[in-house]
This record gives structure tokens, sequence and C-alpha cells, in this order.
């Protein structure tokens, strides 16, 4: 095996292998100027798709060299979408609790603080340019936690940024990592605005929680049955536990979560199924 005779000062050492868990808390406002199509400050950002986020993230962690899996993202937002990704745990912020930056500042450093505190995770990777975090993410990794800072293109440039943005270089020099969410890591991420499915017929929309609702009756034990039909006609609504184990039959059949009339209309057949009514209240 040959020696390496090259100057100490010119041999590249390897990255030591990380591992561990790594959990993301991502600022949606700070994700939606990422994914900026163009770096003009001015520019909208693309219609995005989370249910690419984790790939996404995983993949600008391992340009940066950090082969990490992430476990789980906390979405920061003041704005929900439809979205039910796995592994993403949205914290709807309350716009009206004060400035959009103050609740999540406030928010973010909270869940920061107890995942540190708790020994939770190995690894946080945090987007968002906030630089009253500093202070937050030094305490995490007092904790012994890793901490990575999502960026853009010009975290290559620190030397720049100490004059040009300095709060913003600041931070991002607290970081363990700068990790450069760039286009190709964000493909995935990315993705045009989703066209709208065509509206149901309404009677087709009848028909088919009346399907639901009968076979989910056929299927309920005689015993059962009764113990529904006595809770029934001493109350107006239905039980929690059937309510909710109705709505995700429907949403299953139907693909899509109902509408508030429709919500409405399915309590109402649930009911006439189990009491023996008609649609107009007669007994059938």
């Amino acid at each position: 095996m040959k020696n390496d005779t090259r100057p100490l000062h010119t041999r590249k050492e390897p990255s030591p292998a990380r591992s561990g868990r790594c959990i993301a808390l991502i600022d949606s406002n700070y994700m939606s100027w990422l994914m900026r199509p163009t770096n003009e400050e001015g520019a909208e950002a693309e219609t995005y798709d989370r249910s690419g986020l984790i790939p996404s993230l995983a993949h600008a962690l391992k340009q940066a060299g950090l082969g990490l899996d992430v476990q789980r993202v906390y979405w920061y937002t003041d704005n929900p979408d439809t979205l039910f990704p796995q592994d993403q745990i949205v914290r709807l912020l309350d716009s009206a609790a004060g400035e959009p930056s103050d609740v999540v500042l406030q928010a973010m450093s909270s869940d920061m603080a107890r995942l540190a505190e708790r020994h939770a995770c190995d690894h946080l990777l945090v987007a968002s340019d906030d630089d009253r975090l500093t202070g937050v993410i030094d305490e995490a990794q007092l904790h012994g936690v890793n901490v990575y800072l999502l960026a853009d293109e010009s975290a290559r440039h620190m030397d720049q940024l100490v004059n040009e943005d300095p709060a913003w270089c600041r931070l991002l020099g607290q970081a363990d990592r700068r990790v450069l969410m760039l286009p190709q890591a964000a493909r995935e991420f990315t993705a045009q605005p989703r066209t709208a499915a065509p509206a149901m017929d309404p009677e087709v929309v009848r028909v088919k929680l009346q399907e639901v609702v009968d076979q989910w009756w056929d299927d309920e034990p005689e015993d059962l049955r009764e113990d529904l039909r006595d809770e029934l006609r001493g109350s107006q609504g239905l039980p929690q536990e059937v309510d909710r184990h109705m709505l995700l039959r429907v949403r299953r059949a139907l693909d899509r979560p109902l509408s508030f009339p429709e919500k409405k209309m399915l309590r109402e057949m649930v009911r006439n199924t189990v009491l023996g009514m008609a649609p107009e209240g007669m007994p059938a």
C-alpha cells in the first residue's frame, strides 16, 4: 500500500459518516421563497406538492455528504393545504396571534427545544432564515444534536454574505452544515398545479353514500344494531365512533373528503337506515 506523500494541507480527509434519527422543521413561507423559479426577489414560488418533500430533503442531504433519512417533517403554516402526506405533521399557526414571523419563530423554537431536551433525534434539518433562531440552534447543539440549515446558492459565498446580509450569514454560520436546496434536489418537491377533479353529479354521490351505508349496516351484527337503535332514539346526532367510521369508509369509496352538505346527507342516511326510516322521515 503506497503512502500518501502529499503535504498535509493538500490532503482532503473524508467527512465522517453520520447516522441516526433526522427530523426536519420547515417554515412553509421560507420554503416558498426557496422554491421560487428564478433568483429574482419578486418571483413567485412554484406550486408544489408536499408528497415529494421528504425524498427531496433526503437528496439535498446526500448532496451535502449526509446520508440521512428524514423520519418526520414538521410543517409550519398559517395557510393549510388539503394534502396529508405520510410522516408529515402540520403545525397550523394562528395568524391572528401576532406577526406571522413571530408566531413561526415561537412554534419552531419550542419544538426544537423539546426535541433536543428529550433526545428525540440526533439531527435536525431546519428551513428558516430567521436569525433569532441562532441561540435556539446553539442550545440544541449543546444538547448533542447536529443542526443543518436548508439554504440557496448564496450559502456557497459566505465571504460575500458577511457584508451583504450579516444576520443571514450569522444564522448559516451557526449550523453544523449548510444544505443547499438546488433545482435538481427540488425536482420531486415542485409540481404543476393539480387539475381539479370534475365535480360528481349529486345523485351519483347520493347513491354511492347509500351503498356504503347499506353495506356497513349489512355487516353489523344484530346485537350491535339493537344497541345503536336504542342510542339513536334518544339523541339527534350519531355516536362519535360511528360518525368517524362512516366518514372514513365514504372517503375511501369516493377517494376524497366529503363536503359539509355531503356529511349532513351521510349522517341522515345512517340515522334513517338504523331506525328503519324512509328519507322523508316516514317508517320504511
